[in-house]
């Protein structure tokens, strides 16, 4: 009997050290998830205050004027010395006042979407005009690009758009050019689109396909703004990701009403 209660206990703690070491390593894999999604966390807010500081340095060597509309000047010889791919200035005045960034135009189209203006590899990536955009902004219709960052970044703010008492509110935006003048776009339709659709398209035949495209600007817009576009405007389309969908896009669209040269 004696020889049967040592061999019940023997198995009885054999079984208790199985457990502690399933628990041991359960405790371990645990802590390795826990550290590796902390560091994950880490290494995405960094990435999103690399990018802001960034930015900031950016505005604080070339802009002057910042707090005020007629007054905003940017210093395009210095910032063309940045980067040689610059092609505007992008404000939106007062707000979203987070959205005031450089433009530029890289050689294909992924380029700028993970680097920032200075090419530091950063999700936030750039503000920047399609390839084959012409950088004078002289296009029927110009494309825009820039992400939808969480911290409120780059193209974020373009969906308090969604809201029509938002737009009442704050009905422009601005593009300054290297050769000193302003143009001012009047936003006159704001909706969400596919990815791969006809709100992409840049060039038109002669005749009625550019006005089949305005019109069809206006009828997927998520609201009417009555703002008259005419068949020798040109406009600027603003694009960004959605927050629910990789196929869809968010988009403002500005008809030019005009451009003036600045004074020094």
């Amino acid at each position: 009997m004696s020889r049967e209660r040592d061999k019940k206990r023997r198995r009885r703690g054999r079984r208790k050290k199985k457990g502690s070491l399933v628990l041991r390593i359960a405790f371990l894999f645990s802590a390795v998830v826990f550290g590796v999604s902390v560091w994950q966390l880490v290494k995405i807010g960094k990435g999103y205050l690399d990018g802001q500081n960034e930015y900031k340095r950016v505005k604080n060597i070339v802009v002057d004027g910042g707090g005020n509309k007629n007054k905003f000047r940017v210093d395009f010889s210095e910032l063309m010395s940045m980067n040689e791919d610059t092609v505007g200035w992008i404000r939106f005045y007062p707000e979203p006042s987070a959205i005031s960034y450089p433009l530029v135009q890289g050689e294909d189209q992924e380029y700028y979407l993970h680097r920032t203006f200075n090419r530091k590899k950063n999700a936030s990536g750039a503000i920047f005009l399609d390839v084959d955009a012409s950088p004078d902004f002289r296009d029927k219709n110009t494309i825009i690009y820039g992400h939808r960052m969480k911290d409120g970044s780059m193209f974020r703010h373009l969906q308090d758009y969604s809201e029509k008492e938002f737009w009442e509110k704050n009905q422009y935006f601005y593009i300054y050019t290297p050769y000193g003048t302003e143009i001012t776009y009047h936003i006159y339709s704001v909706g969400e689109v596919d990815a791969v659709s006809d709100t992409y398209l840049t060039s038109f035949a002669e005749g009625r396909e550019y006005v089949e495209f305005l019109n069809m600007t206006k009828e997927t817009a998520l609201y009417d703004t009555g703002v008259e576009v005419r068949n020798s405007d040109t406009i600027v389309t603003l694009s960004t990701c959605t927050s629910d969908s990789d196929n869809h896009r968010f988009v403002v669209r500005g008809v030019k009403e005009k451009e003036v040269e600045l004074e020094e």
